[in-house]
C-alpha cells in the first residue's frame, strides 16, 4: 500500500478551495484547508505535507508573507510551494518564484492541467528525496 500525497491547500474562497480539494481528491490525494495563515501554519506545523497551495490575497498575512515563513524554516523549506492565486500579473509571479515556490497557477485554471502540475513537483520531490 502506498501513501497518500499530503497536500495542504491555502485558500480564503471556500468554494475555490472545496474545488481544489475536491479535484486533489479524485486524484487519489489526502487534503486539508487552511483559510488564513495561522491556520495554515498551525497545521504546516503539525503534518507533515508533500506539497501546500497558497492564495496570495489572505486575510491578516498575504501568501508571499507565508511563503517567506515556510521557506526560512529548515524543518518546512524542502516543502513545495506552488501559488495558486487571481494574480496574473508578471511582477507578481516573478515574486512567488523568487520567495521559493516551485509554481504559479493563476485562477481560473483548467481542472486537468492544475492536478497534472501540482503532482508532478510531488513526484519529483519523492523521486530524489
Amino acid at each position: 500500500m502506498t501513501d497518500k500525497v499530503k497536500i495542504l491547500v491555502v485558500e480564503d474562497d471556500s468554494s475555490v478551495a472545496m474545488m481544489m480539494v475536491d479535484l486533489l481528491t479524485s486524484a487519489g490525494c489526502d487534503t486539508h484547508i487552511a483559510s488564513d495563515a495561522e491556520k495554515a501554519v498551525r497545521l504546516v506545523q503539525g503534518g507533515n505535507f508533500n506539497l501546500i497551495t497558497l492564495d496570495v490575497d489572505l486575510p491578516r498575512k498575504n501568501g508571499f508573507e507565508i511563503c517567506r515563513h515556510l521557506k526560512a524554516d529548515s524543518r518546512l523549506s524542502d516543502t513545495p510551494v506552488v501559488f495558486v492565486t487571481g494574480r496574473s500579473c508578471a511582477q507578481d509571479l516573478q515574486r512567488g518564484l523568487e520567495l521559493g515556490a516551485v509554481d504559479y497557477i493563476t485562477k481560473p485554471f483548467d481542472a486537468l492541467d492544475f492536478v497534472r502540475r501540482l503532482l508532478s513537483h510531488v513526484n519529483c520531490q519523492k523521486k530524489f528525496a
